[in-house]
């Protein structure tokens, strides 16, 4: 990547921007780096044209952006920044390099050993995803990609699902993945469990692994789709009795009857050279994902973590995605800070006392101002001050109203808190000149 490179391919002064790796029907995915690291990353980027004109694409990458913060694994492509422009939206993401699995089976079967390895690894990952209520619906060694050490991590949530798009019923009723690794309950159209269906796709990528070829193979895609409704497949001469008889409980064409991640865990074939080979143990969670408490009791140790949507939607008109999104929070009220959060919360209380407001903490993160009215019959105005963390080195800062008159408030944020607090405020919603400096 030369000069010239830089100047026409930097990601808003932050990331260089190299060769494609890769492209999908939606996004590109560029090899870049970080500017200030000097490592290398790989930038998804969407044109936001392109997802105003496909219905369901904003909710999708919305998700996608919710499950990749949330299921932080070893054996899952991190997801290391979200940004956007007029234009486009960047994910910014670790860059694996060892390419797909696909690759590695496409040579043909892998030894028992080193299949047993991924299969390992994979299942450690599905596990942390499954309980944290994620479900990936698209496993195949085409969405597995291998590091620079040879390990395993999970890629493309763009199709995954969360606990509340089930229906009345707690299942999922959305048909998608891909037909060769589809289990045959999402295939039936009748509802079906995310995790146990991803289990059916575990199964199948254990047995390609092993075979190098797909259990369920038919030039018809219609005999295809009977083979798997009927689970209906033949193991071949190779195979140890161990690992026929694990891909036997997995690909059960009743979801009810099929092995869980726990036994999974305990079959003889998974458990064999345990002691050299399994995984590293699932991370604690990461301190902005607490189990639910009162929030009375709640002892943050970090900030919440802020919707990267939301972030994106309300830095500046460049960021602006309020075309696309549902979003009416009113410009002024939200800025974004490189500051530590609780360096941020001690200059929003003394902001807030020099500016005559009562002042109290009302969570480690959260600060609750009081202004008395000038006269008796206007309601005091009280306004609310929140921190979130965006990014690991990006807080954002929400304020809103509780009571008091509109105006009131308006004038508060524009022409008081914004003098006062200039010098930790990185940016404030409806700032313009932001451009990504990237050619399109």
């Amino acid at each position: 990547m030369g000069k010239e490179s830089e100047t026409r391919n930097l990601v808003l002064g932050k990331y260089e921007m190299g060769r494609v790796l890769g492209k999908g029907t939606f996004a590109k995915v560029y090899l870049g780096r970080d500017l200030r690291t000097r490592e290398s990353v790989a930038i998804k980027v969407i044109h936001k044209d392109r997802i105003r004109r496909e219905a369901g694409m904003a909710e999708q990458i919305e998700r996608e952006i919710s499950v990749m913060r949330l299921v932080r694994h070893h054996h899952v492509v991190e997801l290391r920044e979200v940004m956007a422009t007029r234009s486009r939206i960047f994910f910014v993401m670790e860059y694996v390099r060892g390419g797909e699995l696909f690759a590695r089976v496409a040579r043909g079967a892998l030894p028992e050993d080193q299949a047993r390895r991924y299969f390992r690894q994979l299942i450690s990952a599905v596990d942390f995803c499954h309980r944290r209520g994620v479900s990936h619906r698209d496993l195949k060694p085409e969405n597995l990609l291998l590091d620079h050490d040879g390990n395993l991590k999970v890629s493309d949530f763009g199709l995954s699902a969360l606990p509340e798009q089930r229906r009345h019923d707690g299942l999922l009723h959305t048909q998608c993945g891909t037909p060769t690794y589809v289990a045959p309950e999402v295939l039936r159209r009748r509802g079906y469990d995310g995790a146990k269906a991803d289990l059916w796709s575990c199964g199948v990528i254990l047995y390609v692994l092993l075979a190098g070829f797909l259990p369920f193979r038919e030039e018809n895609m219609m005999r295809m789709y009977c083979k798997v409704l009927k689970a209906e497949y033949q193991t071949p001469p190779w195979f140890s009795r161990d690992a026929c008889r694990l891909i036997s409980l997995l690909l059960v064409a009743n979801p009810e009857n099929r092995i869980s991640i726990p036994a999974i865990m305990e079959h003889p074939w998974f458990k064999k050279g345990a002691c050299s080979q399994n995984p590293p143990p699932l991370p604690t969670p990461p301190p902005q994902l607490p189990p639910p408490v009162d929030e009375d009791e709640q002892k943050a140790v970090s900030p919440k973590f802020y919707n990267a949507f939301e972030f994106i939607s309300s830095l500046s008109s460049g960021f602006d995605l309020s075309s696309l999104f549902d979003n009416r929070r009113p410009a002024g009220t939200v800025f974004t800070s490189s500051s530590p959060a609780a360096a941020i919360v001690e200059r929003l209380e003394r902001a807030g006392r020099g500016l005559g407001f009562d002042v109290r903490r009302a969570k480690p993160y959260k600060v609750k101002m009081e202004r008395k009215g000038g006269e008796g019959w206007r309601q005091p105005l009280e306004v609310t001050a929140e921190v979130f963390e965006a990014a690991v080195t990006v807080a954002v800062v929400e304020l809103s109203k509780d009571s008091g008159e509109s105006s009131e408030f308006t004038e508060l944020c524009e022409e008081e808190l914004r003098p006062a607090l200039k010098d930790i405020v990185w940016a404030w919603q409806g700032a313009t000149n932001v451009d990504d400096g990237v050619e399109e």
